[in-house]
């Protein structure tokens, strides 16, 4: 009898164990993942960075009096030079978006420059970019919440709470990018 109870006792303890170690492998994966998703959303915006200076190379050219909006995407290019945590380099990529639509639309205004072949060429890339940030928002902002939602939850916040883990900011859509980007259109060249 005494073997009996002793082989339900280690079962109950093994399957414990094996219990919390899943948990935690879990929470190890979850935490990876937004690791890696942001790595993803970096690396994009790297590239939009490089392509910006691109872009503004192609424009000083045609836009003789648009130092403030050069100016602006100086200042959004340093701060992401300069950001280091995620907090820093999500706020240094609101600034350079709407540096960049700035840039874009002030780009209307000189149909020389809009039918340049490299504009045309960068203005699409940088397109394409925006657009797989936007991907890689999604995925990093499902990530970040499954992640909350299991250290939150028991019984994997006891597990959580040894872990010392803490629960991770969303990428969130800044006031200024809901507005429309006002556009104008000129009819002659300046």
């Amino acid at each position: 009898m005494q073997i009996v109870i002793l082989l339900a006792l280690l079962f109950l303890v093994g399957g414990l164990v094996w219990y919390l170690v899943t948990i935690y492998n879990g929470l190890i994966e979850l935490k990876n993942d937004i690791d890696k998703a942001w790595a993803n959303i970096d690396v994009l915006l790297k590239q939009r960075h490089d392509e910006l200076t691109n872009l503004v190379a192609v424009c000083k050219g045609y836009m003789e009096f648009e130092r403030d909006t050069f100016e602006k995407i100086a200042q959004a290019r340093s701060q992401y030079d300069r950001a280091v945590t995620v907090t820093q380099k999500a706020q240094a990529d609101q600034s350079m978006t709407q540096a960049t639509r700035g840039l874009l639309a002030v780009a209307e205004n000189y149909p020389q420059l809009r039918a340049s072949d490299n504009f045309l060429q960068l203005q699409k890339r940088i397109t394409e970019l925006e657009s797989e940030i936007a991907d890689r928002r999604e995925f990093y902002n499902d990530s970040v919440n499954t992640y909350n939602i299991r250290i939150q939850q028991a019984p994997d916040m006891i597990v959580a709470g040894q872990m010392h883990l803490q629960p991770r900011q969303m990428f969130k859509v800044e006031e200024a990018d809901k507005a429309n980007v006002p556009m104008v259109f000129s009819t002659g060249a300046r």
